[in-house]
């Protein structure tokens, strides 16, 4: 018996690949943590917060989101956050998660890189064990800061990089292109760390292009602004580029007006190497299985389609061969059996 749409999604074995554990944080737990530590948030209440997740474009959303950052004070914070967040993407059929995180946020409030680790590792550690999905960390630079900054969190970062998978590239994109960062990365790929780097959300294809080019990124974050550059998307198609795309993300943040705009699909078809995913889940209205049921619904994506996007996010994570083969082989005969 075939099971429904959104049983098959939920069920669905896929990795997330883009999601900012800063932006996991519900309200509930961001005023238990106020709580906790004396802070006082800008809202009155839980209710007052999630009405204030109204955003116009990326910079008016940015500015809620450090906000609500400030209550990440210590350790067990971090483990908090990302175990809810792992938790989460467990019961929605996520079997490996590739975590971001912005460590200079926290350093503004003189939080050490060692102490968000800490929390992070703990909770990866834990979730591994206890729920069988698998963690990778991925520390993102904030491109409206200096490179020199960046290059400091790198100093502080290259001891711990053990426990890193790759680095990234995020916050503000226009007025910050890649190239900003240029010996930033070069000195990260010296050091064994790959990299990836948010384009084309905000900013223009040539962002994209930069982020190729000039700082060898693995995969583009967003990059849906690709379709405006033919010969841009013909290089992405024909060299597997991922594409760690975030459909609610782009609505809430006016990159497209309504998710039946969206060009997922069209750049699905054209055989890019897509992947759908939540970002800042807490902020834009679902955490991965709401993201894959709106574009399901608004674009009219099937069956085939959706195994498909599972099967690119196994491709495009940073998870061994051996392992991927494994979670092609298991969504394929999870495929056939709701289908059966």
């Amino acid at each position: 018996m075939k099971t429904d749409m959104a049983e098959f999604i939920r069920g669905l074995p896929k990795a997330e690949l883009h999601v900012h554990i800063e932006g996991t944080l519900e309200p509930e737990l961001a005023f238990q943590l106020a709580a906790k530590h004396g802070v006082r948030l800008p809202h009155a209440t839980v209710d007052d917060l999630r009405r204030a997740y109204q955003f116009s474009n990326l910079q008016s959303f940015l500015d809620i989101y450090y906000e609500g950052a400030a209550v990440l004070r210590d350790a067990d914070d971090f483990h908090a956050l990302t175990q809810r967040y792992l938790r989460k993407a467990h019961a929605q059929g996520v079997v490996h998660a590739e975590i971001f995180f912005d460590p200079q946020t926290h350093a503004a409030r003189g939080i050490a890189l060692a102490t968000v680790l800490d929390g992070l590792t703990r909770a990866c550690t834990e979730a591994e064990r206890e729920l069988g999905i698998s963690c990778r960390l991925i520390l993102c630079f904030v491109r409206h800061l200096s490179a020199d900054e960046a290059m400091r969190t790198l100093d502080e970062a290259l001891p711990h990089k053990h426990r890193l998978a790759a680095v990234g590239l995020d916050s503000s994109e226009l007025g910050h292109p890649p190239s900003k960062f240029a010996d930033v990365f070069e000195r990260a790929r010296r050091e064994g760390l790959p990299a990836v780097a948010h384009a084309g959300e905000e900013g223009p294809p040539s962002y994209i292009d930069e982020a190729l080019d000039l700082l060898s990124v693995r995969r583009i974050d967003h990059g849906v602004r690709c379709e405006e550059a033919p010969e841009l998307l013909e290089r992405l198609a024909r060299d597997r580029v991922p594409l760690t795309v975030c459909p609610l993300s782009n609505v809430k943040l006016r990159v497209f007006e309504r998710i039946e705009d969206h060009n997922l699909k069209r750049l699905l078809e054209r055989g890019l190497c897509v992947t759908v995913n939540s970002d800042d889940p807490a902020y834009f209205g679902g955490y991965v299985v709401e993201n894959y049921l709106a574009v399901q619904r608004g674009l009219g994506l099937s069956r085939a389609d959706l195994t498909q996007l599972a099967r690119n996010s196994i491709e495009a994570s940073f998870l061994s061969d051996a392992d991927k083969l494994r979670w092609f082989e298991t969504i394929d005969e999870y495929t056939r059996g709701a289908d059966g």
